[in-house]
C-alpha cells in the first residue's frame, strides 16, 4: 500500500509542476486558479510523502518520489508544453526510470 501511495504522491508532484507551467502561460484570474491548484497538489504530495516515510526508508522513498516527479515532469513537458524530445533527454530519463526500479527492488 505504501508503494502505491508513493506513486500517487509522485504523480501529485508532476501535477504541481504542471500547474506552475500553466500559471506561467496564464493571465488574470486564471493565474490564481493555477497557483491554487499548485498549492493543493503540493499539500497532497507532501502529506502522502510524509505518510509513506513512516514505513519506507526515507532515502528510498524520497528518491523514488523525486524520480517520479522528474520523469513525469519531463514527459509532461514533451507531451504538453512541446519541449524537445532529443535522444539524450530520453536516454537519461530511461536511466532514471531504471534507477527507480532498482531502488524498489533492493528496498525491504
Amino acid at each position: 500500500m505504501n508503494w502505491f501511495l508513493l506513486i500517487i504522491a509522485g504523480l501529485f508532484e508532476v501535477a504541481f509542476a504542471a500547474c506552475l507551467g500553466k500559471a506561467k502561460e496564464a493571465s488574470g484570474t486564471e493565474t490564481t486558479y493555477w497557483y491554487l491548484g499548485f498549492l493543493i497538489c503540493l499539500a497532497i504530495s507532501m502529506y502522502l510523502l510524509v505518510k509513506v516515510t513512516q514505513e519506507l526508508p526515507i532515502g528510498t522513498a524520497y528518491a523514488v518520489w523525486t524520480g517520479i516527479g522528474a520523469v513525469g515532469t519531463v514527459l509532461l513537458g514533451i507531451l504538453v508544453f512541446k519541449e524537445p524530445a532529443t535522444f539524450w533527454r530520453l536516454f537519461f530519463i530511461t536511466t532514471l526510470v531504471a534507477s527507480i526500479i532498482g531502488l524498489k527492488i533492493v528496498s525491504h
